[in-house]
């Protein structure tokens, strides 16, 4: 009976894929075809996390390819070309339009066809080195439409052609004659930056601090082939484009502390007017000394004194919402962050777990000192008009459903684990219990089963208490001690608004932070996610490595790599660095340390790059082919299926249709 059923589900099953293939022919050329790709050589990987806004540079890494752009220079003209025109040739393909704007007030009509011939031949060299591991079909998806024939006719070997030299020279000089020479070099540019990064993973943390989280996201979304790990800091973003009020107070908390409003404003079209007006009223005549921005060179400081009432209104509000929601959730076990009604308003002290601290602000005029997590009527009016702002901007829509359609909390792809943060532990290293809506979960399934909930509170629209409280679940991920993608035993905000004293600012990691070299915990952690030990890592961000001080991103002998080296500006003083990228191709796997990055224009002024080191960390005896993948498996699983059509053909239980 079961048997019958399977084969009835298999013959059906290849009737489907005999549409596709139709005939003993058709189904052998795509065998060969896919036979043919197992043996390439696998595509390069580019993982980078802790993004934090900074758009610029992250744009610049991916034009470079992490330095994958220079060693290709290198590698096909050695010392035929100067230090000079390797990096003039390099900055051409990062920056295609840009420089040449530069180089056509530079150079005369009588010089100018000399370089465009020189540059040209250049470009196809390096266009034909970097599209060589790929299948001539991969390549012809990948041309711009414009020029798609003409480049298929430069970089393929026409074997046929007795005097090629010729053939492309003539090519190259009919370019340039019909005036389309700056087109098709801002072409072949753009073909070399898809070409030398075939995947993207972002490890989490694309918002936040930086101005332009929107810039990157847009990006993203016509990124070729990328994928996402939820960091805290985008699920925060998330869980505010569903309307969740604790997380949206958040966001416009850290914008405005770090003086990026013009993020939500210009960015994403929010309306803060409310807010504003709100501020401006109730907190004119208020000390918000304890709320300074923390602005960069491109922020306006005639909005500082408004900004900082902003600041300050929405934290208290934050505040407010944060405690109804600890009080709604007591499973959360985040009862210890219910302050405000411990605060002593009279002696300006407040009570943290029995010790009093000094407050530096307790001037708070929203506060009700008998109900301290209750809005005013005032701050209920704002929070629903900002809550309306955020679920209707369709461009932060676009945004987040990316998010959830390219992202999840954690991928397992090529042997390697993905995830932001942490995995939550004990003392013992053994996994730790979470109790999520009265059942306890550890290990992966904490992981799934925060990410069911993340997806309901978007996605839920029928059952709004399920949506709550999968909304809820967004703003724990964001901030909870147990949450796989924060990892402290608390989000120490207030303490650092509020209290001089340094002690209780302290937010304590999470015990999977002091076990990172403990190979044992490692191993537990890949079988967990049923990856094999010996051949495995685990890629995460979220603590910025201080290579200053010494730090590695490199633990327990290679197996686990925490590639945050300080993207962020705010964090660039600490780590030395900015940022890290690891590169995985079919030679191995090179963690690429970056410079500090001034400015793109700075980039295509002095040709400068943002690559400082780059650490082997592994190198395969045999070049890695596709065959060895994540997608060599599937087209294996697809090879088997077809060969099963094809012997359903010859033994006639399915018929040909030629």
């Amino acid at each position: 009976m079961n048997n019958g059923y399977t084969d009835n589900l298999e013959k059906r099953y290849l009737e489907s894929l005999a549409k596709q293939y139709p005939s003993v022919a058709a189904a052998s050329t795509e065998i060969i075809n896919l036979q043919a790709i197992l043996s390439l050589p696998k595509g390069t990987e580019h993982f980078i996390t802790d993004i934090h806004g900074e758009y610029e540079q992250f744009n610049h890494v991916l034009k470079n390819g992490s330095g994958a752009v220079r060693r290709k220079i290198d590698e096909e003209f050695g010392n035929t070309l100067s230090i000079k025109d390797k990096k003039s040739l390099a900055t051409l393909i990062y920056y295609p339009k840009e420089k040449l704007d530069i180089v056509l007030k530079d150079e005369d009509e009588s010089t100018i066809e000399d370089w465009y011939k020189i540059t040209l031949h250049r470009l196809v060299q390096i266009t034909k080195r970097v599209s060589s591991k790929y299948t001539r079909s991969k390549v012809r998806k990948a041309l711009p439409k414009d020029f798609a024939y003409i480049i298929e006719e430069l970089i393929t070997e026409k074997a046929e052609i007795q005097d090629k030299e010729a053939y492309y020279n003539e090519i190259i000089n009919t370019i340039i004659r019909i005036g389309r020479a700056p087109e098709f070099i801002i072409a072949l540019s753009n073909l070399i930056q898809r070409l030398v990064i075939d995947h993207l993973h972002i490890v989490g943390d694309i918002y936040d601090r930086g101005p332009g989280p929107h810039i990157i996201m847009d990006t993203l979304r016509k990124y070729h082939s990328v994928d996402v790990q939820w960091g805290n800091h985008d699920i925060v973003w998330m869980g505010a484009a569903s309307g969740h009020l604790a997380c949206i107070a958040n966001v416009i908390r850290i914008s405005a502390k770090y003086g990026n409003l013009d993020t939500l404003e210009e960015g994403y079209g929010i309306n803060l007017i409310p807010l504003a007006t709100f501020a401006m009223e109730v907190y004119k005549d208020t000390n918000c000394d304890a709320f300074s921005i923390k602005y960069n060179t491109a922020y306006d400081t005639k909005d500082l004194s408004l900004d900082m009432k902003m600041h300050k209104a929405i934290t208290v509000i934050q505040f407010k919402l944060e405690g109804q929601l600890i009080m709604r959730r007591p499973e959360f076990g985040m009862e210890d962050r219910l302050l405000l009604e411990h605060i002593d308003y009279e002696n300006k002290t407040i009570d943290i777990n029995g010790t009093k601290y000094r407050m530096k602000d307790t001037d708070f005029p929203t506060i009700n000192k008998d109900r301290p997590y209750e809005l005013t009527p005032e701050e209920e009016q704002v929070m629903e008009r900002l809550s309306q702002a955020f679920v209707k901007c369709e461009k932060l829509k676009k945004h987040v459903k990316f998010l959830f359609s390219k992202g999840s909390l954690y991928k397992v792809y090529n042997s390697n684990l993905l995830y932001h943060g942490c995995m939550p532990m004990d003392e013992d290293g053994n996994f730790k219990k979470v109790n999520v809506y009265g059942k306890e979960y550890s290990g992966k399934a904490l992981y799934d089963i925060l990410e069911y909930y993340a997806r309901k509170g978007y996605y839920s629209h029928d059952d709004l208490k399920e949506k709550l409280k999968g909304q809820d679940i967004m703003w724990y991920i964001w901030t909870g001690p147990n949450s796989p993608v924060f990892g402290k035993d608390k989000m120490a905000t207030f303490e650092r608004y509020f209290i001089e004293d340094k002690e209780p600012q302290k937010e304590v990691k999470n015990s999977y932070y002091r076990l990172l070299d403990n190979e044992e915990v490692i191993n537990r952690i890949l079988t967990e996610f049923g990856l094999d030990t010996e051949k495995s890592h685990i890629v995460n961000g979220h603590v910025p490595v201080e290579l200053k001080k010494g730090e590695s991103p490199v633990k327990c002998g290679g197996k686990l790599l925490i590639i945050d080296g300080g993207f962020s500006r705010a964090y660039q003083d600490k780590t030395g660095i900015a940022g890290y990228t690891l590169v995985a191709n079919s030679h191995g796997m090179r963690l690429v340390a970056h410079e500090l990055f001034e400015s793109a224009e700075s980039a295509i002024m002095n040709e400068s790059d943002i690559i400082s080191d780059s650490t082997i960390l592994e190198t395969s005896t045999m070049r890695q082919k596709i065959m060895d993948t994540d997608i060599g498996a599937e087209l294996r699983e697809r090879i088997d299926q077809l060969e099963k059509l094809l012997g359903a053909y010859r033994n006639g239980t399915i018929m040909e249709n030629i």
